[in-house]
């Protein structure tokens, strides 16, 4: 697993100072101004892929599912919509490699995270960040925060569209406890030591991560 060298693994239940920036107007700036341009600018593709969607498989284009914010609030995630059966959290089901849920067109759009472009209007609402812990469906959050102490401590910030934990190996499904584990270190290493200069590090490099198709599936 490759470590930023601040990194400090994740040992049990901690409090994580979170840095001024975390929940300053700094971030929030940030996040608007690149969110508003990029909706916009995006535009055009987003309706393309509503029309693809839509031809490809019944259903409506985007998918709408409860997620838990900053603070444990909840909020309504919004992605294009992959898979011919949409759930609400209730049941751990997540989508694998070969999964006869995905449709064509969604396989195609998972490989290059486009699935996850609606998510500009939730950063642009106030629901999420651009940069933070990715938010888990329901279920995942009940099951791993009985099983992994501290688990709620990713959720002292915004949970954002990319990480710093998807830079690191952690993008896409999280099949056991302890690869949670890992994951949940590098966001609540990330709540303690979040800066603009990190934020953008992770924009550059999550580009790199979809332009590889690196854990895509």
């Amino acid at each position: 697993m490759t470590i930023h060298e601040n990194f400090v693994p994740f040992t049990g239940a901690y409090g994580a100072a979170q840095t001024h920036y975390v929940h300053g107007w700094q971030k929030r700036g940030f996040d608007l101004a690149l969110a508003i341009p990029a909706l916009i600018l995006l535009a055009p593709l987003l309706l393309v892929l509503a029309i693809l969607i839509r031809a490809g498989s019944k259903g409506p284009a985007l998918f709408r599912q409860t997620r838990l914010g900053m603070n444990g609030a909840p909020f309504q995630i919004l992605k294009f919509r992959t898979m011919t059966v949409m759930e609400n959290g209730d049941v751990i089901k997540q989508a694998e490699i070969g999964d006869v849920r995905v449709t064509r067109v969604g396989a195609w759009m998972r490989r290059l995270s486009l699935d996850e472009l609606p998510q500009l209007i939730n950063v642009i609402a106030g629901d999420m960040s651009l940069i933070g812990p990715r938010p888990h469906a329901l279920a995942h959050d009940r099951f791993y925060g009985r099983e992994i102490a501290g688990y709620d401590k990713r959720q002292t910030v915004k949970p954002g569209i990319s990480g710093w934990a998807q830079v690191h190996g952690h993008r896409g499904a999280t099949v056991t406890v302890s690869r949670m584990r890992e994951r949940l270190a590098y966001d609540v290493w990330y709540a303690r030591n979040a800066t603009l200069a990190l934020d953008l590090e992770i924009v550059g490099r999550t580009i790199g991560e979809v332009l590889t198709q690196r854990n895509a599936y």
